[in-house]
């Protein structure tokens, strides 16, 4: 990973699993969003191998995404990552309107080559990325 991600609030690269997690704080909003993909899109065109990601929506306290930026992201990311080796990108929240929104990309990015699941517990999304729970937990 480069040095952008130790200018990305609250991100760790576990290089043993080819995994970045990112456990965002206060509000998550259209602007946030696209600062996340843009990082994403430019980790992914200078990492040497494709990387897994896990989000962890538990340190927000609101959501202000509008629904149709939803699309526009998922249209965004399926054209950013045409055939290629599949990766799987684990979003985890507790909160109902976390975990919806997280449902709504898992089913906007179906089929694509991103492979996105939403979980309500850190045990089963740890088990789906094939890594130890521990590393999905946030920093102190």
């Amino acid at each position: 990973m480069t040095g952008i991600l130790k200018n990305f609030p609250h991100t760790h690269y576990h290089a043993e699993a080819r995994l970045v997690t990112w456990h965002p704080r206060g509000v998550l909003d259209d602007e946030l969003a696209d600062r996340i993909v843009a990082f994403i899109e430019g980790e992914e065109r200078l990492a040497e191998e494709p990387f897994h990601r896990f989000t962890d929506f538990s340190g927000l306290t609101a959501i202000h995404l509008k629904f149709g930026h939803m699309f526009k992201i998922s249209e965004q990311r399926r054209a950013a990552c045409p055939g290629g080796q599949p990766v799987k990108s684990a979003f985890f929240s507790e909160w109902v309107i976390g975990f919806g929104f997280a449902r709504l990309y898992e089913e906007l990015m179906a089929g694509g080559p991103i492979e996105v699941r939403a979980f309500r517990t850190r045990e089963a999304a740890a088990e789906w990325l094939g890594v130890p729970e521990e590393i999905l937990l946030p920093k102190a």
